[in-house]
């Protein structure tokens, strides 16, 4: 979308789509930490939490895919969770090298007791805008996450990576 500004002032960077989004995510991740403070989790771990108690059983590869995570920097977070004892690893039948994800009674808990402060979180996100505007907005990044998805440095791909745990999505 290109627009008539001189493109090298902080005017034009401060509208720019891609430096609005990346203040957008810092603010979420802002909001995210302060009302989820007491439960000492990020947003990744969150999801990935998420994922695994939707999929037990989960790879640590098929994680990465299904919350389109980085696949290197997912086992820090893999192991953040285990250290808190909120997952579990255990050996696939099929292969001993192979992890294979569980979500413990005391992440189950924490998913549980988490749940309200998550809501006030994507509550606070949108609040500034109209109801009518929070739908459109929601539909607009929908589709451009969608429409962009291959761009990204890690696809999203959980259809391709819950079928290789045979139960699709």
């Amino acid at each position: 979308m290109p627009n008539n500004r001189d493109n090298g002032t902080m005017d034009a960077v401060y509208t720019a789509p891609g430096y609005l989004f990346r203040r957008m995510q810092q603010i979420a991740v802002a909001i995210f930490v302060e009302e989820c403070r007491d439960f000492d989790l990020t947003p990744v771990q969150y999801a990935a939490l998420i994922a695994i108690r939707t999929h037990p059983g989960i790879d640590a590869t098929r994680l990465s895919a299904v919350i389109a995570f980085d696949r290197s920097t997912l086992g820090s977070v893999i192991e953040r969770l285990e250290t808190k004892s909120y997952i579990e690893r255990k050996p696939a039948p099929e292969d001993k090298r192979v992890k294979l994800l569980y979500l413990t009674k005391a992440g189950s808990n924490l998913l549980r007791d988490i749940t309200p402060a998550v809501d006030r979180v994507q509550s606070r996100i949108l609040q500034p805008l109209k109801p009518a505007d929070r739908k459109t907005l929601l539909t607009l990044l929908e589709q451009l996450v969608d429409l962009n998805n291959e761009s990204s440095r890690v696809p999203l791909r959980a259809e391709d990576a819950l079928e290789h745990l045979g139960r699709g999505s």
